[in-house]
């Protein structure tokens, strides 16, 4: 049966109810809590901090900045506007999180509404909120009509891969959908996307930011273009006009449980789709996920490898014998420079410590393209294709005087028929 896309507790199966770490719990309520605290924090520090700036300002000068054309004080109560209209979005997802993923308690009135406990109530720190800030603009790139360039341009080898694959596939049932996995999938869109080609698609991701934000777009939007966003209001830099940092976008530009129905009706060709939320390399070592999958998607995910043979193992292990491994991105290296999160030798290096540490596992290193495809090649995949130079955006702001793209790599590798023993 295809995924009722409606149904967060089927989408998310697994995911809420089930967290005993204290960490984790506190990851998760930090994450509801700085979509609650945005409005306050974008409000304080966007715009109240322009307005004390500008009262400390001479009167002379004042007159002038506040006056035809520039209106200063204008245009601080219309960012004012706009991150009041983001806030709609960010105080949606965090409702629903408190439903949806079981975070939330009932107001002692009776009114059977929820609420965020006490103990977690305001406890989002500084990393966790501009975390929340990201997520809002990346609506923008994976959910509205304006970031439909980017996604074309980053999902397309993935779905041509894809359709390629499905074309042995000679039936649509069950056992013969091409089974695709998305590590990193972010706020879904792929993931639906290659649900509604008929694909068996399950998402992975780590962020409880995109996990609680994908869960609401897909699950509990009430309708297209529901919600108005403004994903250049938060800096005033580099910007050619004032209309320009005030350009809002629509989302989502497709509401997805009426874009199931109708798919379900014309083609009924729909696959399954499910998330998980968990590191990748805990997951996807685990004996059950082994031989799972005909196609692995990764897209601006490799770099976000600290060991990026570790990814490679773990694709290698959930893999079906000749299924493929098809990847767009950069090679922006996450943990260039840094120490991963409990990096220590203590001389353990043993398998079982590796899939219990996950990403945080000891030790890290940085490659070139033409390294990461002969380590692809020496950890035993074919490489079947590849194309570099692929002018990729990512949330880009077109109009910007401040112009950044990357020339991503995509290529197909894909695993043997016959694997020498793991």
């Amino acid at each position: 049966m295809p995924l009722k896309v409606e149904d967060a507790h089927t989408a998310w199966a697994g995911v809420e109810n089930h967290v005993d770490d204290p960490e984790e719990l506190r990851v998760m309520y930090s994450a509801a809590d700085s979509f609650q605290q945005y409005a306050k924090t974008a409000h304080y520090q966007i715009t109240h901090m322009r307005r004390n700036a500008f009262y400390a300002l001479p009167q002379s000068q004042r007159s002038i900045l506040n006056s035809p054309p520039i209106n200063y004080l204008d245009t601080l109560t219309k960012v004012d506007e706009a991150i009041q209209s983001n806030a709609k979005l960010a105080r949606a997802i965090f409702s629903t999180s408190l439903s949806t993923f079981g975070l939330g308690v009932e107001v002692e009135d009776g009114s059977g509404k929820l609420q965020m406990p006490n103990q977690w109530d305001g406890r989002a720190k500084h990393n966790d909120i501009d975390k929340a800030r990201s997520t809002l603009r990346q609506f923008f790139r994976d959910w509205s009509e304006g970031g439909k360039i980017e996604r074309e341009i980053c999902y397309a080898p993935v779905k041509r891969a894809v359709a390629a694959e499905k074309k042995k596939f000679k039936t649509t049932t069950e056992d013969q959908r091409l089974k695709v996995l998305i590590p990193g999938a972010g706020l879904g869109r792929l993931v639906f996307d290659l649900f509604l080609d008929g694909c068996d698609t399950e998402g992975n991701e780590i962020s409880y930011h995109q996990l609680l934000a994908s869960s609401y777009i897909l699950n509990c939007v009430e309708r297209k273009e529901q919600f108005e966003i403004f994903p250049w209001v938060h800096t005033f830099s580099n910007h050619l006009t004032r209309e320009n940092q005030l350009r809002s976008y629509l989302v989502p530009d497709v509401h997805c449980a009426t874009e199931t129905a109708r798919v379900q009706q014309e083609t009924g060709e729909l696959g399954e789709m499910s998330m998980t939320a968990a590191d990748f390399l805990c997951e996807y070592n685990k004996p059950d996920n082994k031989d799972r999958f005909d196609v692995v998607a990764t897209v601006f995910f490799l770099d976000t490898a600290p060991n990026l043979m570790r990814y490679l193992e773990a694709i290698m292990h959930c893999l079906k014998p000749g299924g493929i491994l098809v990847n767009i991105g950069p090679l922006l290296w996450h943990f260039e420079g840094q120490v991963p999160r409990h990096m220590h030798d203590d001389g353990g290096d043993t398998e079982s410590e590796c899939n219990m540490t996950g990403i945080t596992e000891p030790g890290s290193f940085e490659l070139t393209d033409d390294e990461v495809i002969s380590l692809v090649e020496k950890m035993g995949f074919v490489v079947e294709s590849r194309e570099t130079g692929i002018e990729a955006p990512y949330i880009h702001d077109a109009q910007s005087m401040l112009q950044s793209m990357y020339k991503a790599s995509s290529w197909v590798a894909r695993k043997p028929t016959v694997v020498k023993s793991e």
